[in-house]
This record gives C-alpha cells, structure tokens and sequence, in this order.
C-alpha cells in the first residue's frame, strides 16, 4: 500500500512541477522535494523524467477516458454525448490546473517520446469524440459531410482553449455550465443536419 502512494505522490508531484517549471526545466530533484521522497525514490518508480510524463497522461488522461465513457454508457443521443464530453472535461481542468496546464504544454512538445505517446491514451481520449459525430451521422443528426477526424480535433481544441484562459486567470465571467453549453452551441449549429444557412 505504501509503495502505491508513493507512486501517486511522485505523480502529483511531478504534475505541479511541470506545470510551474515546465518539463524540460523541472529535474528529479524538484519532483522528489514536492513528493516529500528521496531523489532515488523516483528510480524506484520511474526510469527518467520522460516516463514520469508519460505516466501523468496515463495515468490521468487515462481516468478521465474511463470518466468519460462510463458517463456515457446510458446515453444515446449524440448532441447530449457532446455535452457530456465537454462537460466533463471542462470540470477536470478546472479542478486540476495543473493538470491543464501540463496538458497543453506538453502536448505541444515536439519531443520524439511525447509524439509517440500521442497516438496512444490521448488519441483514444480524443478519438471519443470522432465516435460521438459518427453515431451522429448514422442517426441522421449530425451532417454527412462533416469529417469527424478533424472534427474532434476542433472541438477538442476549443476545450483546451478554454482551459488555456482559465489556467491563465483565476478570473473568469463563465462557470462550466455557462461555457459547456455556448460551446455546444456554437459546434451543433455546424453539425446538425438541418441546419438552415
């Protein structure tokens, strides 16, 4: 039991300091003190800090994929999915900032091991969104032309833009409710079928 919240502690740790140091920045040293572990702790648990990062997206993204779907599991209709979806994140970010903020930092990184990540628990996370457009399609509710491969990277990035501002401020005019549904708003306006122009 020990060794499992060590491991949690190091995570948690290691988010803070990368969101305030960045990763390329942040050393073991800095992750061991804010984890209250000794630096060759870490090796216990990690190889370098490369597999540190890697396990916060894992680990992390990971819970909120399993979040995300089981929310979704008794929901049929794709326009509430959507909701769901963007709800669900938008409350994780704001909850955990620095979370967020390794989120859109580090995904940005140009780094080999970050990339090759990418196609893994991130895409899968993501990829939710493309399946939600797809049913949508299917059902007659969301237009065929619409690609969702590219869809769910728009949709996403709003999402993440969001996030973006909140992290930045601790001031914001818009709650989660508020925000969620303008963003739906503003994506189903594009999506719906029989969507007027």
């Amino acid at each position: 039991m020990k060794a499992v919240n060590k491991h949690s502690r190091i995570i948690t740790a290691a988010t803070k300091v990368f969101a305030k140091k960045g990763f390329f920045t942040a050393r073991i040293s800095d992750i061991a003190k804010e984890a209250k572990v000794a630096d060759g702790t870490i090796y216990l648990y990690f190889n370098n800090k490369y597999d540190i990062l890697i396990s916060v997206f894992e680990e992390e993204i990971g819970k909120l994929v399993i979040q995300v779907k089981k929310a979704l599991e008794k929901e049929t209709n794709p326009q509430k999915m959507l909701e769901i979806f963007a709800d669900k994140h938008l409350r994780t970010m704001k909850k955990n900032r620095n979370l967020a903020e390794v989120i859109q930092v580090e995904l940005r990184q140009t780094n080999k091991v970050i990339k090759d990540y990418r196609n893994k628990t991130f895409t899968e996370y993501i990829d939710i969104v493309a399946d939600i457009i797809r049913s949508g399609q299917d059902a007659g509710v969301f237009r065929p032309d619409i690609q969702p491969d590219l869809a769910k990277r728009a949709f996403f990035g709003a999402l993440d833009e969001i996030s973006r501002i909140w992290n930045i401020s601790l001031e914001t005019h818009y709650d989660v409710d508020e925000t969620t549904s303008q963003v739906l708003l503003i994506f189903l306006s594009g999506l719906t079928a029989d969507n007027t122009r």
